[in-house]
């Protein structure tokens, strides 16, 4: 899509005052490259103390697992995406990006186009080691072992950034998200080597580095504050930005503005995690990804303001506790977690030295102490390091002492309603489960719903922890614009598309022009079946609309889910039925019936009659077959579809059944 088109299309999901806002953000980032308003002297930092989030910063960690991450840092290489091990040098060009070796201008950063891939590279590589993920592994080492080599590193990393990142030039002074997740992770570091009393300070060079380190502090809070994410763009990058600005303004309260910086971002989070998170825990982005990361902002922030004597209200961690249980609801036993939405793989701050390390399952270890849940212990299994590392060490003793619940199911939460996902199945908690999350919900969030994808109506299913039905994921964002339409269409969903189109219409990659509207007409669940019933309007915008309509059963005691899906409306359509199984699933088409193998557990499944059947693996000239675990990296997997042309009202029913006593694991 061309810059102009883009343009154009991102003007029809604003409105008028939005435009307004964005005229006058524009005219005030041209003001700025002429260096009015800016930054560029800040002032003189005044001695005000602040508190680290815990009062004894913890060290009963494995020392030799975050020496060995910083050492291998110091040596130069880091781990981007898919790059794995890279030799970026020690410091790396903090303006290249690594994937493309595409060295970024050193233009004033609010009007550089990061959206070219010819100007910038791939600007979610470049970003992502300017977060400084690992300036806090290097703190850690240092934390743990006292020895100042590490302290050296992270200065040497943080002169070699604040000399190649001139404030304002360049791809780092592009986006205030990027600023508030890099203050944030120079905040947890700051504390780790000794906040005001480092002895990094001690010298006349270290107080010289000092006041260089404190400046861009000052620039970063400056830059944020003066541009918030607005109006149609006000999701979770609005509330990174007030984490960042309030993470900031707390940890360096050392100038006039401070005061203000800090009162204004906790009334912006306050007002953010509520409107953003429904009352049932579910992110409105419907991008399961961001649900961890949104939450992860939460959290950060809520344990500094609660230190330093700024805590939040009991409505905004009730509501970080509804989105834990959200994610402990939809977590099958073996801690798989669907890939609804968008997903970068990104990480606001990097805690964990474990190369087990799990995002969901630690976020419920630390909800299990915060709030006293033996539900989330459950769930997470383990106290991981990144629990320890924000609630200190005596919080593992509370871990452990929570009960255990053993023998008990836990309670599963099976409706949320304001968040459109609901969950079918029987037997939960158990080797013998059967779980179905099953999305009747929004695309996304706000009028671009930029990271929801076309998936209304899909579920996934998992027997006993084995994936069978899966969401594949996302794979890229800002490149390779054909891959990224496919794994966001319907085609890349357990769900129905018609007439060969996507739900909703694209209008790039993080901008939907029409949204279908989906919702849960009814939904029980008895001793004997589950039923959901579903619909969404997608499809009302063709010549002849068409509702789609999807009933699930699932019969318990039979195991079997039967699948009804049906166009309300009038004529014809070609109608194509999507079904995505596991990379470990071993699949077979017989004619109309196809069988599904992961492990001990058989999947049989019967298509609708008049429908004809196939499969595909890893197709690359029309994208199909494939799965995105992690960020830009892809795996073939095993999609069946059913196609064929249907006349309105036609019932097409698909039958799953799964064989009695196969699926106890082994």
């Amino acid at each position: 899509m061309t810059t102009l088109a883009w343009k154009l299309a991102r003007l029809q999901a604003m409105g008028p005052e939005e435009i307004v806002w964005r005229v006058w953000q524009a005219t005030r980032a041209r003001l700025e490259s002429f260096g009015l308003g800016a930054a560029h002297r800040p002032p003189a930092p005044e001695p005000r103390a602040s508190k680290a989030w815990l009062p004894d910063l913890p060290r009963a960690f494995d020392a030799s697992r975050y020496v060995a991450a910083a050492e291998r840092i110091l040596s130069g290489h880091f781990d981007v995406f898919a790059l794995s091990n890279a030799n970026l040098g020690f410091p790396p060009d903090w303006n290249r990006d690594p994937q493309t070796g595409i060295r970024a201008p050193m233009s004033f950063g609010k009007t550089l186009n990061y959206r070219d891939e010819r100007l910038v590279g791939n600007i979610k590589y470049l970003w992502e080691q300017n977060r400084h993920l690992e300036l806090v592994t290097l703190a850690q080492a240092y934390h743990l072992t006292g020895e100042m080599r590490y302290a050296e590193g992270a200065r040497r990393l943080l002169e070699s950034w604040i000399a190649q990142c001139p404030y304002p030039s360049g791809p780092n002074w592009a986006s205030s998200l990027e600023q508030a997740l890099r203050l944030t992770n120079w905040a947890f570091s700051w504390h780790l080597l000794g906040g005001e009393c480092s002895p990094l300070f001690l010298t006349i060079a270290g107080s010289q580095f000092r006041r260089r380190w404190l400046d861009a502090v000052y620039q970063h809070q400056h830059f944020i504050a003066g541009y918030l994410s607005r109006y149609s763009s006000a999701n979770n990058h609005l509330l990174g930005e007030f984490m960042g600005l309030f993470i900031g303004a707390v940890t360096w309260p050392l100038w006039t503005g401070s005061g203000t910086w800090c009162e204004a971002a906790q009334r912006g989070l306050e007002t953010e995690a509520l409107k953003q998170n429904a009352e049932d825990g579910v992110n409105r982005e419907q991008a399961t990804w961001y649900q961890h990361e949104v939450a992860d902002m939460m959290l950060l922030a809520g344990l500094i303001g609660r230190a330093n004597g700024r805590d939040f209200s009991q409505a905004y961690w009730k509501r970080f506790e509804a989105m834990l249980e959200f994610i402990a609801s939809i977590m099958d036993v073996s801690g798989h977690v669907p890939l609804f939405g968008d997903a970068d793989d990104a990480l606001i701050g990097c805690f964990s030295g474990e190369a087990e390390f799990k995002v969901f399952q630690s976020l419920l270890a630390t909800g299990a102490v915060l709030f006293k849940r033996p539900d989330f212990k459950a769930k997470a299994g383990r106290f991981d390091d990144k629990s320890r590392w924000l609630l200190g060490d005596a919080a593992a003793l509370e871990f452990a002492a929570l009960p255990a619940e053993a023998g008990r199911p836990l309670p599963v939460r099976r409706a949320f309603p304001q968040g459109g996902i609901y969950i079918l199945g029987d037997a939960f908690e158990t080797e013998d489960e059967i779980r179905i999350v099953a999305d009747t919900a929004p695309l996304g969030y706000l009028s671009i719903a930029a990271h929801g994808h076309s998936d209304a109506l899909s579920f996934t299913l998992s027997v006993g922890g084995r994936e069978l039905l899966i969401d594949p994921g996302t794979y890229v964002y800002h490149t390779k614009r054909n891959w990224r339409d496919y794994f966001r269409g319907t085609s890349a969903h357990n769900t129905l598309r018609v007439d060969g189109l996507d739900q909703s219409v694209s209008g790039g990659n993080f901008l939907w022009l029409r949204h279908a509207k989906a919702r849960c007409a009814s939904f029980e669940s008895g001793p004997g079946f589950d039923r959901l019933v579903g619909t969404h309007d997608g499809y009302l915008r063709l010549p002849l609309g068409v509702q789609h309509r999807r009933e699930l059963v699932f019969h318990k005691a039979e195991r079997r889910l039967e699948v009804t899906d049906q166009l309300v409306g009038q004529g014809r359509h070609q109608v194509e039925l999507f079904w995505h199984f596991s990379e470990v699933c071993e699949v077979a088409l017989e004619g109309n019936r196809l069988i599904a193998r992961h492990g001990p557990i058989v999947l049989t499944m019967v298509g609708p009659d008049g429908l004809n059947a196939r499969w595909v693996r890893g197709s690359v000239d029309s994208p199909a077959g494939w799965v995105s675990r992690r960020f830009d990296v892809l795996e073939p997997t095993t999609t069946a579809l059913w196609s064929g042309t249907v006349d309105a009202g036609q019932a097409l029913c698909s039958v799953l059944t799964l064989e009695r006593g196969k699926w106890k694991r082994t």
